[in-house]
């Protein structure tokens, strides 16, 4: 499909105003007659200056400028028009009877758009009018488009933050209810069919709360409101911390958490927050996708520049010809028992790390598990 035709075709002419500067009253009045016909709005100036004047008063879409003028020539009345942030992005087609090469270059540099050669007849004239008109069309549905969609992100945006911030208190103490409830209770208290119920629905408390966060931390992120707040880190006093956490998790489904540290200090330059938000999502999708009575290594160790920190599953695995979107696709996943993944969490590891000045990998075999790594920059000594 021929875009400028559609548009072309698409464009109602009395919309447009194109504004005709000569010397001449009856080059100005043939050029009126012919674009008033073609029915465009017509307004008109005699010299360079007032066509400076019309120009910031009548704002038209399209200047047809005469070269040879008494006042100041029409490349010089070009170079004012483009130097104001009134008149500078109106198109301008120089009127000249000059050829000459050097001309029409000096023309194109103080900003024209074309040149129409005198004497010019009715058809050329047209078509070099809707040329630069539809230019200006599509412009200005691009302009309009990039509006909306602006106000759309914003919107959205504002809508992800309100929904995540209202929502996130009062699922944190839904989840603080039974995470005790199920630690209280066992299927010989409550019978089996019970607490499989309790135990399902405070998996998906924990789902949820981590959505919701992730959630308010993602908008954050892309609205420019989470600021980076870089700080000296031992992952020794950090990770163990993260993985204590998700020891009951854990526990549900049989699943053993193996931690390594390092025998020393294994300083880096972070932000505490986004690098334990990176480290539980990496945690809470490892006991997602295992199977019941695994295993799950976490290890750090200093690589090159970076600190290394690996969570090591042997779970589900992922597909090959998934693995290279894994960070930014955003799907919908589903764990060994049930659960729901958004797809988000991986996301924000990425977007996190990489502001950290690190970034994030994965290794995995489907069918028999999968290593994600976040690299962090080590402290420099």
């Amino acid at each position: 499909m021929d875009f400028g035709n559609t548009l072309e075709s698409q464009i109602n002419r009395s919309d447009y105003k194109i504004l005709i500067v000569d010397d001449v009253v009856s080059n100005v009045l043939l050029l009126k007659i012919l674009l008033t016909n073609e029915k465009f709005q017509v307004c008109t100036a005699n010299c360079g200056n007032m066509c400076i004047e019309q120009a910031k008063a009548e704002k038209p879409d399209l200047i047809l400028l005469d070269v040879m003028m008494p006042d100041i020539s029409g490349f010089d009345t070009a170079v004012i028009l483009k130097k104001d942030p009134e008149t500078k992005d109106i198109p301008i087609i120089f009127l000249t009877a000059l050829n000459n090469p050097s001309d029409l270059v000096h023309g194109f540099q103080v900003g024209a758009s074309d040149f129409l050669t005198k004497p010019f007849n009715k058809e050329e004239l047209v078509i070099r009018v809707m040329h630069q008109i539809t230019v200006v069309a599509a412009k200005r549905i691009i302009e309009k488009q990039n509006r909306d969609l602006t106000a759309t992100i914003s919107n959205r945006d504002k809508m992800y933050s309100v929904i995540a911030h209202d929502l996130r208190s009062p699922m944190a103490s839904i989840r603080m209810v039974l995470n005790l409830v199920v630690s209280a209770m066992s299927p010989d208290i409550v019978g089996p069919e019970l607490y499989e119920l309790l135990d399902k629905a405070n998996r998906e408390s924990e789902e949820v709360h981590d959505l919701l966060d992730n959630l308010l931390k993602w908008t954050k992120s892309q609205t420019g409101r989470l600021n980076v707040v870089l700080q000296d880190l031992d992952l020794n006093d950090i990770i163990p911390g993260v993985v204590d956490i998700f020891e009951m998790i854990a526990q549900t489904k049989k699943i053993k958490l193996s931690f390594q540290g390092t025998d020393a200090p294994l300083m880096v330059r972070a932000d505490n927050d986004m690098l334990k938000t990176v480290v539980r999502n990496f945690m809470s999708n490892a006991i997602k996708f295992s199977p019941e009575e695994s295993s799950i290594e976490i290890t750090m160790k200093p690589e090159g520049d970076f600190a290394k920190i690996s969570i090591r599953d042997h779970g589900v695995g992922i597909a090959a010809d998934r693995i290279d979107n894994i960070f930014h696709k955003g799907e919908t996943t589903y764990g060994t028992g049930g659960e729901e993944g958004s797809g988000l969490g991986l996301q924000l590891c990425q977007d996190f790390a990489r502001k950290n000045g690190g970034d994030v990998m994965v290794e995995s075999v489907e069918g028999q598990g999968s290593t994600f790594s976040v690299m962090v920059p080590l402290k420099k000594e």
